[in-house]
């Protein structure tokens, strides 16, 4: 078994489902798809063959707004008001955070989300270097951003700036194609208009993406509009942070004409259900009008702290019911658009392929359990996967033509749960002994 994961090469997956047909995947040794078909084993002498029988292929999902490290926190501080569980429980754990901390809880969160179909990832947080040595390690791909708060200090703003500047120069000092570097302005209400002007500036200078909390919350608005006579879209749009390679995420309170705004400015936002569910912001993600906009809309898990899982068949679903819900549409979000949602507008936004089973696509793809209880019968395998399957749903999983897991066995897994359960708990000795 071990040798499948340790093999570099030519793969063939025989026989699996696609679209409700079977056909063979071929991946050639850049980790591109090569062919799909009947033929498609004709069109390489494959080093390893998985088979496919059984399983029902999709594109490798992708999370686009993670606090990835914070799968250490799963579970810390639940079911409470949002700004007393940010300023009672969690910040003052993540004063007491190391570098190994960070290491331990990414290595975590990436078997996570391995093991629940997720191949690629948006993260903003702190010790981002080691979060990068982590994903590395993994295999998987990310966006990974140190998230820069100024509080409106200039000697703050300095600090978080040479920040920023570290990591993007040692992300690329890496040249690892899986791994890229972006700018992570936190908020309006945490970063200066000077803060997120240098952003903007900075990560085109760089040409790397921005990745921003947006409208979460309605105070979030009000108190914008009380300080700066604007709305947080305008504000960020003022400051240049709105562009092509823009993340926003969670996107509750925005009005319409802001989800033409986005829509205008090429921004992704990224739908997170769960998270705005659990912490009660009150007001759905107007999916609807961004989408008749025309805005790349993705998902996103957010942090483990807030969800309390990165499973990201879990978000489809719940974005999907989420939807039908708030805006009272039953039709509203439907099965094929929340895995397009979790698929090919993910890839979109992080800039890696066209996320879809396509010849010359990165080989980023996932084999779900045909003979699954959750895919008994198969009438549509979207409906099933978005409204019935959960992660454990996911058998194999490859990226960028690299065999990750393989019939549920990820390397190094049990290392990996006993070393995070080792920094959780000692962090928060730390913390409560301060």
């Amino acid at each position: 078994m071990n040798e499948i994961f340790t093999a570099r090469g030519s793969v063939l997956i025989a026989g699996a489902t696609i679209g409700g047909s079977t056909a063979d995947i071929a991946i050639d040794e850049t980790g591109a798809i090569a062919a799909i078909g009947k033929d498609a084993r004709k069109t390489i002498d494959a080093d390893i063959v998985i088979d496919g029988s059984d399983r029902i292929a999709v594109p490798g999902l992708v999370n686009t707004h993670t606090h990835a490290a914070m799968s250490l926190l799963r579970g810390y501080a639940d079911d409470m008001i949002l700004q007393d569980w940010l300023s009672e429980k969690i910040w003052p754990l993540e004063a007491h955070l190391t570098g190994d901390d960070v290491y331990a809880g990414t290595k975590l969160a990436c078997l996570e989300m391995i093991k629940s179909g997720t191949v690629a990832f948006n993260d903003m947080y702190f010790f981002m270097d080691r979060a990068a040595a982590a994903v590395d390690e993994m295999g998987m791909r990310a966006t990974l951003g140190y998230g820069f708060i100024d509080l409106g200090m200039e000697e703050k703003r300095e600090a978080e700036i040479k920040a920023t500047q570290s990591l993007v120069s040692h992300i690329k000092s890496l040249d690892n194609p899986r791994i890229q570097a972006a700018v992570g302005p936190h908020s309006v209400y945490t970063v200066s208009p000077e803060g997120l002007r240098w952003c903007a500036e900075y990560a085109n200078e760089q040409d790397i993406g921005i990745h921003v909390h947006l409208s979460e919350t309605e105070k979030e608005v009000t108190d914008c509009v009380a300080q700066f006579g604007k709305r947080p879209a305008a504000l960020l749009d003022e400051c240049g942070c709105l562009t092509q390679r823009t993340v926003a995420a969670h996107c509750c309170w925005l009005d319409e004409a802001e989800c033409r705004l986005l829509a205008e400015r090429g921004v992704t936002a990224s739908h997170n259900p769960v998270s705005n569910m659990k912490l009660a912001v009150n007001r759905a993600m107007p999916y609807h009008w961004l989408r008749a906009s025309g805005a790349n809309v993705a998902l996103g898990t957010d942090g483990c702290s807030s969800n309390n899982n990165l499973d990201m068949f879990e978000e489809m679903k719940f974005a999907a019911l989420l939807q039908k819900f708030a805006w009272n549409s039953p039709t509203l979000l439907p099965a094929s658009e929340a895995l397009a949602m979790a698929t090919t507008a993910g890839a979109r936004a992080l800039g890696t392929g066209p996320g879809t089973l396509t010849v010359g696509a990165p080989a980023d793809i996932v084999l779900l359990d045909g003979r699954a209880v959750c895919n008994t019968p198969l009438f549509h395998a979207d409906s099933n996967a978005v409204y019935s399957c959960n992660g454990s749903a996911a058998m194999t999983v490859l990226c960028q033509g690299r065999i990750l897991m393989h019939e549920w066995e990820v390397p190094g897994e049990e290392e990996i749960v006993r070393e995070a359960a080792a920094a959780a708990r000692s962090l928060v000795g730390r913390a409560e002994d301060a």
